[in-house]
């Protein structure tokens, strides 16, 4: 094992036990405010903070991750988040417990935003680590890291709800907000210990120190089809923001809360085996052609498991659903870390997930009742019923089933689109001719010439690099020759 391999298996655990404690916080607090409250606004309100402030507080993490070091970027998050924990147990243990019971109590609402900022300023890691990854792993290796990221937080979610459940039982907050300092603190710790080589920032003395937000659009822009894929994966996330409304309402339909409890653990082995499995394969020599297959396979699941009342059918397709999550998740990050100068990683990841993540709330909170009061009713004594129910099935889970299989439909028709589209010729040729930009000279990396403009490139690098190797999946090992 290399120093560059051992330093990022020491800061993944580190991210692992951050991870799955920030996580633990969030749905702890979510548990606690509906027993507490009884009130299901209450409760879609947290996940609106935490949904909300993931969205627009990427660009800016980005920017702070690219203007520090990465590794004191992760330090400072884990501090921040011990500090605000710290402030959230002192107002615990002063305030009554009859005050966390009302759902319009001011002091309810200070409690919860500020253990919710303790747990986004953990989003900083989010960003820091993949372009640790470019830094840390070697070129022909990245893929397989990024398989491993995406496990860590799959391992997150497998145990994320057992322990807050647990904790929240045991003794409401306090337990859950005792072991969060606990364990952050012991990560801080852990961190100050690990050698990190990395590169001084190359904006350390650039008079350009903040957001920055227009210089990052240039980049993402004069990358041939890098925003094309943002805005792909953007348009994915606004119909899976349909899973994250209706799959429970779809699932306990069909079965007890307890089993559907015990499935979603059963589920989430899925992620963590398809981030094993990509650490140990890799990806394809084209993680954009992989990338876009499968979202295809994905969105053909989606349509195929509603199309019966069937929870064996839900749980297989969720099961290959979640296994094929990690390849995508972990595509995008290797594309970006390959085509992205690092010196603008942070901000250019911050970009991407600010913009996707922007996506899925929106179509929760619309497509609830868009499906409560159109599909539902459409499927249960409407036409729908009469049209398609002697095969399809009627009834209120039907009008839920039906939203599936449109998003699946809407999902599948823009990955082929995609897959036919110039933008993706565009990235995919981009990705095999673009030098690592830590190993290459730094004047290499730049995307392109300021002057060009998004077609010159795209018609530039066509002439050294044939469109049907590409759509092979294979690398042209000539085609720097051939320039």
């Amino acid at each position: 094992m290399s120093v560059g391999n051992r330093t990022f298996y020491q800061l993944l655990v580190n991210s692992l036990l951050v991870s799955v404690i920030n996580f633990t916080v969030w749905f702890a607090i979510t548990f606690y405010v509906y027993l507490q409250t009884r009130s299901v606004f209450a409760t879609g309100m947290v996940a609106g903070i935490f949904l909300v402030a993931t969205a627009t507080t990427g660009i800016w993490f980005g920017s702070l991750v690219d203007h520090h070091r990465k590794k004191t970027m992760m330090q400072m998050s884990a501090l921040v988040s011990l500090v605000l924990y710290a402030m959230c147990f002192v107002i615990y243990q002063l305030t009554p417990k009859d005050a966390f019971t009302d759902p319009a109590s001011p002091i309810l609402w200070v409690f919860i935003v500020t253990l919710m900022l303790g747990v986004i300023a953990g989003n900083i890691r989010g960003i820091a680590l993949p372009t640790l990854v470019t830094v840390l792993i070697p070129e022909d290796r990245r893929d397989r890291a990024n398989g491993l990221v995406g496990t860590t937080f799959g391992v997150s979610f497998l145990v994320t709800s057992v322990i807050s459940g647990l904790l929240v039982g045991a003794g409401g907050m306090f337990y859950v907000l005792l072991v969060a300092m606990a364990v952050v603190l012991l990560a801080l710790v852990h961190l100050s210990f690990v050698t990190v080589a990395e590169p001084e920032p190359a904006s350390a003395g650039d008079e350009h120190r903040k957001v920055d937000l227009r210089g990052t659009i240039q980049i993402v822009h004069r990358t041939p089809g890098l925003m094309a894929l943002i805005f792909f994966s953007t348009f994915n996330n606004l119909l899976g923001g349909a899973f994250m409304a209706l799959m429970d309402a779809y699932g306990l339909s069909m079965m007890s809360v307890q089993a559907w409890g015990l499935l979603w653990g059963v589920l989430s082995t899925a992620f963590i085996f398809g981030g094993l499995v990509i650490a140990r394969t890799g990806l394809t020599s084209n993680p954009v052609r992989l990338l876009l297959l499968a979202n295809l396979l994905l969105w053909t699941i989606t349509c195929l498991f509603p199309l019966r009342t069937s929870a064996l059918l839900l749980a297989v397709g969720m099961y290959i659903y979640m296994f094929v999550v990690p390849y995508i998740e972990a595509a995008e990050q290797t594309i970006l870390q390959r085509v992205v100068p690092y010196e603008r990683q942070g901000r250019v990841f911050g970009f991407a997930q600010s913009v996707e993540q922007a996506a899925s709330p929106l179509t929760a909170f619309l497509i609830g009742p868009i499906t409560q009061f159109a599909f539902i009713p459409f499927m249960t004594d409407g036409l729908g019923a009469e049209l398609i129910g002697p095969w399809f099935g009627t009834g209120p889970d039907r009008g839920i089933a039906l939203v599936f299989v449109l998003c699946g439909i809407l999902g599948v028709a823009l990955t082929m689109v995609a897959l036919n589209s110039r933008y993706y010729r565009q990235l995919s040729q981009r990705y095999l001719v673009s030098p690592d930009p830590v190993t290459s000279d730094p004047g290499l990396a730049e995307p392109v010439d300021p002057g060009y403009s998004d077609l010159g490139v795209g018609h530039a690098v066509e002439e050294v690099v044939h469109p049907v190797d590409l759509l092979d999946g294979r690398r042209e090992h000539n085609v720097r020759d051939d320039a």
